[in-house]
């Protein structure tokens, strides 16, 4: 992607940067220089702070690092404050996020902003014991299939935990128009050859969701709220997500940490573990059968939806092939072409069903020997539609397993 420096109405300390590439572009807004703490306050000069943040006139010293989510400064001042640039800015939920923190989230404390854009994320240093991500590669890597399952039952249960608290607070009805329309941008953006659209399920109504989940994030038993990833810039979300979104995004890092280990031969009982814990504490109706329904979305197509999403990120970077995310949706094609055929099924159990209805509608007034026919369809229209469920994917199969 090329770069292209905007003059514009910026916050003093910043300047913008506007990355263009084939279908791709986003909007770039950073600090010029933080070096010293005087650099600090001219940076937060022009900007309003909303919830926690350090006194700019006691910050006696400060350091920059930066991660691929953006610039990171921690800052000296009576207690070690971080703050977290977010350069693309962000789902403008952080607020909303700060508010409803609890137990299982380990949230910011407070924001700076700039025409309601939330620029920076401040939060006080705290010591944090190692992530769920380092634990699980070891365990794999050791060979300790019961450790993994543990750390991953456990970080299901958290994120559960997190879902079924949010419920309480704040949720929207599901937008199935808008995530089947994101998913096409996506698609269309990368020319991609798999489409995939979904009659999604009622009970998937939309929350706060945590965004991109990794286990990297879970420690000491609660969910850091990360910055948005580079590819959250490039397809800009204009709709709100339901929990399930969240969970596949922490299937699909076990497929990211099977890959690097090159342990991938037990990854269905690692992603059942997983599912079981966030099924243990999430709320009912969210992790219910019929949320996991692949015919009707489930879990599998917001995992379709986080490669893509790798997708997006390597061909902004230039930096070669995502893995695992290119060869799982390589399995996309087939896997949509196995259920697809499964709706020959479920066509002929709704054919039973209408005629049924229709032999007892012509019958009336109905008599005992006009009641075998409907009444042996209706079975069988039972029996197709049970069957017809039942050849649904399986959550806990990647793609590439369900078709071996």
């Amino acid at each position: 992607m090329s770069a292209l420096e905007i003059d514009g109405d910026l916050p003093r300390g910043f300047s913008e940067l506007t990355f263009a590439g084939i279908g791709l572009s986003c909007r770039i807004i950073e600090p010029e220089k933080i070096g010293k703490p005087t650099d600090w306050i001219k940076i937060i000069g022009d900007l309003e702070s909303w919830g926690e943040v350090p006194d700019p006139e006691k910050i006696t010293d400060l350091s920059i690092f930066e991660d691929e989510r953006g610039p990171i400064v921690e800052l000296v001042s009576e207690e070690v404050w971080l703050a977290e640039f977010l350069p693309w800015g962000s789902d403008g939920l952080f607020r909303k996020r700060i508010e409803f923190a609890n137990d299982e989230i380990n949230a910011p404390c407070g924001v700076y902003l700039w025409n309601d854009r939330e620029m920076i994320l401040l939060s006080k240093k705290r010591k944090r014991g190692p992530d769920a991500a380092i634990e699980l590669s070891a365990s794999i890597k050791s060979g300790e299939l019961g450790r993994s399952e543990e750390i991953l039952f456990e970080c299901g249960a958290i994120l559960g935990r997190y879902h079924n608290k949010v419920r309480e607070i704040r949720t929207t009805p599901p937008d199935p128009r808008k995530w089947n329309a994101r998913l096409a941008r996506i698609e269309e953006r990368l020319r991609a050859d798999s489409l995939w659209r979904a009659p999604h399920q009622p009970s998937t109504e939309c929350m706060l969701s945590l965004g991109d989940v990794r286990f990297s994030d879970f420690s000491d038993g609660r969910i850091r709220s990360n910055r948005p990833r580079i590819a959250d810039a490039l397809i800009v979300p204009d709709c709100e997500f339901p929990a399930i979104r969240d969970l596949s995004s922490l299937i699909h890092d076990i497929s990211r940490i099977c890959y690097e280990t090159g342990e991938g031969s037990k990854i269905v009982e690692l992603r059942s573990s997983l599912i079981d814990g966030w099924k243990s504490t999430a709320p009912e109706s969210w992790c219910s059968e019929n949320s996991f329904y692949a015919h009707r979305g489930g879990l599998a197509i917001w995992e379709y939806e986080q490669c893509l999403m790798d997708v997006v990120e390597a061909v902004a970077n230039q930096s070669g092939a995502p893995e695992p995310a290119v060869s799982l949706i390589r399995f996309v094609r087939p896997y949509q072409k196995r259920m697809f055929n499964n709706r020959t099924i479920g066509a002929l159990s709704f054919m039973s069903f209408f005629f049924a209805l229709s032999t007892m509608a012509n019958s009336i007034p109905l008599s005992g020997s006009d009641l075998p026919i409907p009444i042996s369809c209706i079975a069988i229209g039972i029996a197709l539609n049970r069957y017809y469920r039942r050849l649904s994917p399986s959550p806990e199969l990647p793609f590439n397993h369900f078709l071996e």
